[in-house]
């Protein structure tokens, strides 16, 4: 079992959290995450410690879920610890009272600590065959944030660049995250030589676990920062900007790289999600990269034919409306759409929907030529029912 397996994978059901079944598509997932992020994220919930919380719980079971490479091994160990393997909490027979002492029957590892296992890495590599040797821990990567911007039809159009706050966990400004006062450094741990892991052996077998004295870091700071305490972060507002692509839709994902939450023990960052929300356009819509629009016309001209101006992204056109055009016919004008993101230089369609207006109300001379009009129609428009006048 390759990548870095989490006690918390044992303890915790990703599936539940995020409301899916097992078997539920990547898509599927996405979708309940999005949603369930918008209700509990912390802008909508100011001052609520509880929905603070289960936004975090949200995010780290997107987190595994969300990666194509996780969710196969998150599987595994959850099948697992059904089975009863190893006796980990949920796992059936082995775990002792309060769920957090485990046995590994069949091995003689004797019973272990499940707090103490941290990354259970070595564990599993012992479990398939491998060696027990330790190795060097990658710190943890910190937590991945969400936020909201919200733009205008058209400047998601032609795109623009947004300022954001955030407001949470950031890298200590005075010891630039490293924890250890200025002009000093955090020092290899003396315990576990910086691997981060300890082993200890179990007759036949060892086994690896996040070194006591580090806390599975691989180092020790002796002369912390008076300002963030020797944890590397402190809580501020920090305030930068995010640039939203031409042609970007309501509901898309922007992915910040590195300006997450910092991460423990010298981990790096995690990313922010910016979700882009689009206001509504007063008469424009949208299919994809195309844009639509409803363009009302009178009977004479429906009847005659014409020629019209139509409202675009970068001025009117025209657009030729031929003899006994019916109301709901459509309309191609090529390349007056939405910008394409992914295409650069290159933009949808306007798809024109012409409606045949009815006026509400009619003057007498409009009655009259109206009226004149109708005597004058040679054949029913329900004739074809074999209905007469």
């Amino acid at each position: 079992m390759n990548g870095e397996v989490r006690r918390e994978w044992f303890e915790k059901d990703y599936y539940q959290v995020l409301g899916v079944p097992k078997n539920a598509p990547a898509a599927e997932i996405k979708k309940a995450y999005r949603k369930l992020a918008q209700k509990h994220h912390p802008d909508a919930n100011a001052g609520n410690s509880e929905a603070e919380e289960r936004f975090k719980e949200i995010s780290a079971a997107y987190d595994v879920l969300g990666d194509p490479e996780k969710r196969p091994q998150y599987d595994r160990v959850r099948e697992m610890a059904a089975s009863g393997f190893g006796g980990f909490p949920g796992g059936g027979q082995g775990a002792a009272s309060g769920g957090r002492r485990v046995r590994v029957e069949g091995f003689p590892f004797g019973v272990a600590d499940v707090g103490d296992l941290g990354d259970l890495g070595d564990l599993f590599s012992v479990f398939s065959g491998g060696t027990s040797r330790s190795r060097g821990r990658v710190p943890a990567r910190g937590t991945d944030l969400e936020t909201e911007a919200r733009v205008s039809f058209e400047e998601a159009m032609s795109g623009t660049t947004v300022p954001l706050r955030i407001h949470g966990p950031a890298p200590c400004p005075v010891c630039g995250g490293s924890g250890a006062k200025p002009g000093t450094h955090p020092d290899v741990c003396p315990e576990c030589q910086g691997t981060g892991t300890v082993a200890e052996n179990q007759g036949f077998f060892s086994l690896s676990r996040a070194c006591p004295r580090c806390g599975g870091s691989g180092r020790v700071i002796t002369d912390p920062c008076e300002r963030c305490q020797g944890s590397g972060s402190v809580r501020t507002t920090r305030e930068f900007s995010v640039r939203i692509p031409p042609g970007a839709k309501d509901g898309m994902r922007i992915r910040v790289s590195g300006r997450g939450e910092p991460g423990p023990a010298g981990g790096r960052p995690g990313d922010l999600f910016v979700a882009v929300k689009v206001e509504p356009h007063p008469f424009f819509g949208r299919n994809d990269s195309d844009l639509t629009l409803e363009l009302p016309i009178s009977y004479a001209e429906a009847a005659l034919g014409t020629e019209l101006k139509v409202p675009t992204l970068n001025g009117a056109v025209r657009l030729k409306i031929p003899p006994a055009t019916p109301t709901g016919r459509t309309f191609r004008i090529k390349g007056k759409g939405a910008p394409k993101p992914k295409k650069k230089g290159a933009n949808g369609d306007l798809l024109v929907t012409v409606k045949v207006d009815v006026p509400s109300k009619l003057s007498k001379e409009e009655k009259e030529l109206i009226g004149k009009l109708q005597l004058a129609q040679r054949e029913s428009p329900r004739a074809r029912l074999g209905l007469e006048r």
